[in-house]
């Protein structure tokens, strides 16, 4: 089994449907680590800002409650002490809106995917996503 990075996985994302395929994708491309979940980028951001864990990754969703994906991109790429832990952020939603798409981009977001309706492309995703960050290089954290 290959080896993934230690670190919690963030999910981002208020639908429970959504948790649960995301979930299952994770787990049957053998990926153990420990996955927080947030409702909302505030949940997110707040628990960034005052924990000293050192997530592997966020997966977040664009269109939440309070705080949406996109704000929570730009607040994590405007704030020095966030943007220096060096957290793959990827968008993993269903919306393909070309101004959404545009809107991640402008804060460097690292991945841009729509969410499939079928599990099986679900899992080809996630394993595409993990097996590309747990090969690259970027700064420790």
């Amino acid at each position: 089994m290959k080896k993934f990075p230690s670190g919690p996985i963030l999910i981002v994302e208020d639908d429970e449907d959504d948790r649960f395929f995301i979930t299952n994708a994770i787990r049957k491309c053998g990926i153990q680590n420990e996955l927080k979940y947030f409702d909302n980028g505030q949940q997110a951001l707040d628990y960034l800002m005052d924990t000293s864990d050192k997530p592997f990754i966020i997966l977040c969703d664009i269109n939440m409650p309070v705080m949406d994906g996109i704000e929570l991109g730009r607040k994590i790429n405007g704030n020095d002490y966030l943007r220096k832990k060096s957290i793959p952020f990827i968008f993993l939603t269903t919306t393909d809106n070309p101004r959404h798409i545009e809107d991640a981009y402008k804060f460097t977001v690292q991945g841009f995917f729509k969410k499939p309706d079928d599990c099986q492309q679900l899992q080809e995703i996630i394993q595409q996503i993990f097996g590309y960050w747990t090969r690259c290089l970027y700064p420790e954290k």
